[in-house]
């Protein structure tokens, strides 16, 4: 992608904020609607330092958890009450976390080039994007979904730990694929997101502290302060909407709306390549 306007930033923020926390991936269209309106991949870490957005919406939105969570975790352990519900949601965020941190250094090392990968180029994003879409319906469909967030342990941290590091392939949904991990547990759907939220906390931050740091000693490569601070307020912003939609969303109906959205959206592009309207980059 060519140097990013601050108009683009601004779009490629929303688009990031309003799909970073849907079940539909933000990875994906994040890379394909700049492609559709021409202008072409902003890359893994223009993607990853708006990602920071999202995060400061998570905080924003869950600090009184956050801190709870913190707080008595860190009293937990100096009490050694190892079996407080805090401490053991904490430990099972942190011990959640590692599978994609570690799968991300893996990336780091074995695909250095991940931004010109086959694992990032339309035709995955859209098989992933249909594949992902059937895991749901099938969860949705086999969940019971009667665990509150209350009931959740370390057990329940790793799981959806090992289907957050999936994300690490565009397509997949950080979110699609926790919440899709959280029903087939048998979690409540608000629950399932709720967690899935506050694991994605560390990872998400980790990665784009990543790439800011890389954006940064590079000069900011395509990338301009202005654009750049506009993509992180419009993510922000999109980011604290689509939290506030979906818990709510979650709590009477079902994700039957985002299955139907990404098998529409994963055909979408499939016909596109099939018909050369798209080109598989």
């Amino acid at each position: 992608m060519e140097t990013i306007t601050v108009f683009q930033a601004m779009v490629i923020g929303l688009v990031q904020g309003l799909t970073e926390f849907l079940p539909i991936s933000s990875t994906a269209h994040v890379k394909m609607i700049p492609v559709v309106l021409g202008w072409g991949d902003p890359g893994v870490a223009f993607t990853a330092v708006i990602q920071l957005g999202s995060i400061a919406a998570i905080l924003w939105y869950f600090w009184d958890d956050l801190r709870q969570v913190t707080v008595g975790t860190v009293r937990a352990t100096l009490d050694r009450k190892f079996d407080a519900p805090d401490f053991r949601l904490g430990l099972g965020i942190l011990v959640g976390t590692l599978p994609i941190v570690v799968g991300g250094l893996l990336i780091k090392v074995f695909i250095p080039d991940f931004d010109n990968s086959p694992l990032r180029n339309s035709a995955t994003i859209a098989v992933v994007s249909i594949g992902m879409a059937l895991l749901l319906a099938a969860a949705e469909m086999v969940g019971q979904r009667q665990r509150t967030f209350d009931q959740l342990d370390l057990k329940d941290g790793v799981m959806m730990g090992f289907a957050q590091a999936l994300a690490l392939i565009p397509g997949v949904s950080r979110s699609g694929s926790t919440l899709t991990a959280g029903l087939f547990m048998g979690l409540e759907r608000a629950t399932a997101a709720r967690f899935s939220f506050l694991l994605g906390v560390p990872a998400i931050t980790l990665a784009g502290l990543v790439e800011l740091k890389g954006l940064l000693d590079s000069g900011l490569g395509n990338v301009g302060l202005g654009p750049l601070l506009a993509g992180l307020l419009a993510a922000v912003v999109s980011s604290y909407l689509a939290i506030f939609w979906l818990l709510r969303f979650l709590k009477q109906h079902s994700t039957w709306v985002f299955v139907w959205y990404r098998l529409a959206f994963g055909a979408a592009i499939l016909l596109a390549l099939a018909t050369g309207k798209m080109q598989n980059i």
